[in-house]
């Protein structure tokens, strides 16, 4: 999984290749450097999705396990009603 700090690197690396791509009118290259920021943008967001879940999990165990449960529960009832 990627980290908080990898997705920083990422993202810095795309807008510099951007940057490079805008300087050398290479569209290709600023489009490459364009997907690899928003990569590294969703990386850090996806990181910090992570803590969040895990410090909801960790404060309120009962309800995660309720809301899996229910989750579940739901995803196995369509499952069956979409095997008729």
């Amino acid at each position: 999984m990627a980290t908080k700090a990898e997705g920083i690197v990422d993202e810095a690396t795309g807008k510099l290749k951007d940057a490079a791509g805008a300087l050398l009118d290479d569209p290709a290259m600023r489009i490459s450097g364009k997907a690899k920021a928003l990569c590294g943008e969703s990386q850090q967001l996806m990181a910090d999705a992570a803590v969040v879940a895990r410090e909801a999990i960790s404060d309120n165990p009962l309800l995660a396990l309720g809301a899996a449960a229910g989750i579940g529960f739901v995803l196995g009832a369509l499952w069956a009603w979409g095997r008729d």
